[in-house]
């Protein structure tokens, strides 16, 4: 074991949505020490322009290297992979992990009728990430790609349910359905906590794939790849700290209902 192997994990997302990949990367690697900042000041990302999203990832990723040191960090943010995991992975002195290619895999291993589709931001979709992610893991599936503006700020309020979410899925899902598709991935770390709505819209012969748990996997790849894995034990339970770049006291209430008593605190990220 390498002597980085104790310091954290570093992970960011544009609010708590990345919380879901937090949840899969603690009860997977249950004796890593973990970083998060959900970057709440400037959510959404999804409809600002590629330049300024590229910016706050860079911010943020040198912040974790800089002021946590981090001896990895993961994009728990699909906007922000998107358009900046290249250039952080090129830039960065520590192993880069983004969310896109883990998920365009766990899609194309559940697909029987090879016609899948992927939902996300308005910048995602428009990258065409997602595109190239599932024509590297196979050329014969076909991708249907929608975009869902509305989706992370209803999270963000709390509302995963309701007659307003549920008709706002119907509009924009309706391409999905139209697709034949049998599963979708839930290409924002926000939609799962959407799911029920957008399962109930889509209908039971579409599985729903959230690219986390195949996230989390990525992790424990590289970090043993790279001989920075925390040794594992009874006495080794990894801390994990929570930073908010807008208000503390919400990302903690909002967080803890859907990542955990994990999440007992939140501090207060300072943007640049």
């Amino acid at each position: 074991m390498s002597a980085q192997a104790d310091q954290p994990i570093g992970m960011f997302d544009s609010g708590f949505g990345g919380l879901t990949v937090a949840r899969s990367v603690i009860d997977l690697l249950p004796s890593e020490n973990l970083v998060y900042i959900g970057d709440t000041a400037r959510y959404p990302y999804g409809p600002k322009p590629a330049s300024d999203v590229r910016s706050f990832a860079i911010e943020l990723a040198n912040s974790l290297v800089n002021d946590f040191k981090v001896k990895m960090i993961v994009v728990a943010c699909n906007t922000a992979a998107a358009v900046a995991l290249q250039e952080l992975q090129e830039t960065l002195p520590v192993p880069v992990i983004g969310v896109v290619e883990p998920g365009a895999r766990a899609l194309v291993s559940v697909t029987k009728n090879k016609r899948v589709a992927v939902i996300g931001t308005a910048g995602t979709i428009s990258s065409g990430a997602y595109d190239k992610a599932v024509a590297r893991v196979s050329s014969d599936v076909v991708l249907t790609a929608a975009a869902c503006p509305g989706f992370v700020e209803f999270v963000e309020r709390d509302e995963t349910t309701g007659v307003a979410v549920t008709e706002l899925a119907e509009k924009l899902l309706a391409p999905v359905r139209n697709a034949d598709v049998d599963a979708l991935l839930l290409g924002c770390t926000h939609y799962p906590y959407l799911s029920a709505v957008i399962s109930q819209v889509m209908g039971a012969g579409v599985k729903l794939v959230n690219g986390a748990d195949e996230t989390a996997n990525s992790v424990r790849d590289a970090l043993v790849k790279n001989n920075i894995a925390r040794s594992v034990g009874a006495s080794s339970k990894g801390t994990h700290e929570f930073y908010s770049s807008g208000d503390v006291q919400q990302f903690a209430e909002l967080g803890r209902r859907f990542l955990g008593p994990e999440l007992s605190a939140t501090k207060y990220w300072q943007k640049k």
